[in-house]
This record gives C-alpha cells, structure tokens and sequence, in this order.
C-alpha cells in the first residue's frame, strides 16, 4: 500500500490570501499547503480520500491517471469542492467512479451538484458516479476499508480504518468506540489545525493526546493552518510524529 498526501492544508489553504506572515510567505515548499487530500494505492487500484478544491492541481501534480473509488469524510467544500474534476477519469478510463460517505454528507453533495444526479447530460458533461452509504464495513479491491465515525465540533463526521492504516481529518473528539477502532495501527494520519483552540479542530496538543492514547508506530499530521511553520512544529514533535506536506509519498509495503 501506497499513500500520497495529495493536500495537507486546511479550508483557505497556504499560502492564505491576502495573507503576508511567515509561513504564507516561506519558500519552505512544505508550507505550501493545498486542501487536504490523501490517495491510497494498492495492487494497481487507487482509492481517494476527499475531492479537494485543489484536486486537478494534485492529480496533475501527482502524475495520477486512474481513479478507482472515492471516500468522502464529509461534505464541506474543502472536501467536496473538486467533485467535478471527477469528470477527467471518466473519460479516460470509460466507467463510473464509486463514491462512498455517510447518509448525511451523500445528501449534501446531491443538493450541491443536482447537474451530476439529474441524468439530462451527455457523457464528459458531468462526473459520473455512484454513491455508496458507508454504514458499515466497506470490500473493496481485496481492501477492507471501516468508516471510523468522528466528531468535527457538532457535525458527525468520518475517518477511515484501510488495514493498518488510518486517516482521521477535521476531528475535535473521538468517541470511545471508534477510539477502539484506531488501535494496532502502523500509520495514522490525523488533523491537527494549529497551537491555539479550536471549536471542530484538535490543537497540536490535542492531536498529541490522542497518539499517546492509541499509541501508532508512526503518525502524520495533517489539515494544517498557516499558524504552523513546518520546520519549527517539526522540532517539538516526539519520536515518530511528523508534519506531512504535499507529495509526500509513503510506501506500506
């Protein structure tokens, strides 16, 4: 298994606009965050987590060609906002694109885009998907894929279990039987916004607290602000937590 951190910035990305601090204006490539997005391959299947805003700039980027599935963790434009560039693996590949996420965030996505749902388009004109509710345990290319529920301040969101792995984004809690869920895992990739608190998103400290609770072998941070320089967060991080940044590339085995 393969992971691709395709974005690892939060809802404005970084550089902000309009913005002039320190990190907006590093030329440390690291700080330069799209929205967050992470790609899964696997025995030639590719398997994406949210569609950024920023998704045809990462996949051009990323050299992506096949798109094989979509898991959505919610449906606020940060994470829904790249859905029509969906429509550019159709093409090329001929097929519909699975699309799974919870009952409440499929809803919104149809409200949002009701062009891709009517079905009054030709071919190209719009993505062409199928919506899956992910209550329960996903099969999918040999993969078994367990949504993780999560709390994103008031709003019921998902994470998602793929093996040993685990991505859990835009979290402020995690209730005690998903907590369970995310025991004995290789990797974990998990939100952490910035030093200071936030109503929906866990704090660097906060996100800290839960690696010593779960105890992973390693953990990358993710969904990140422009409050956080990544060399100077880098430096106060305990052993086997590191700031992921946009194409960095991690091979499972």
């Amino acid at each position: 298994m393969k992971l691709t951190f395709l974005g690892t910035g939060t809802s404005t990305g970084v550089p902000v606009i309009a913005c002039d601090c320190p990190v907006c204006t590093s030329r440390d490539q690291r700080n330069h965050r799209t929205r967050a997005s992470l790609l899964v391959g696997n025995n030639g299947n590719n398997i994406l987590i949210d569609t950024s805003p920023d998704l045809r700039q990462q996949a051009l980027r990323a050299g992506l060609r096949r798109l094989d599935a979509v898991l959505f963790t919610h449906f606020h434009a940060d994470h829904v906002g790249g859905l029509d560039e969906l429509r550019a693996f159709n093409i090329a590949q001929r097929a519909s694109i699975p699309c799974f996420g919870d009952e409440l965030s499929i809803h919104n996505i149809k409200i949002r885009y009701p062009y891709i749902f009517n079905g009054r388009l030709y071919f190209g004109a719009k993505p062409e998907l199928t919506m899956h509710q992910a209550s329960e345990v996903i099969y999918i290319f040999g993969m078994e894929i367990i949504p993780v529920p999560v709390y994103h301040g008031w709003l019921p969101i998902l994470g998602y279990r793929i093996g040993r792995m685990a991505y859990v984004t835009d979290c402020s809690a995690i209730p005690p039987e998903s907590l369970r869920t995310l025991r004995d895992l290789d990797v974990l990739v998990l939100g952490a916004l910035r030093h200071e608190p936030h109503y929906s998103h866990f704090t660097v400290a906060e996100a800290l607290e839960v690696v010593a609770m779960l105890r992973p072998q390693r953990v990358y941070l993710t969904h990140m602000a422009h409050e956080l320089d990544h060399e100077e967060t880098s430096g106060i991080l305990p052993q086997g937590v590191e700031l992921a940044y946009d194409g960095l590339e991690i091979d499972l085995g």
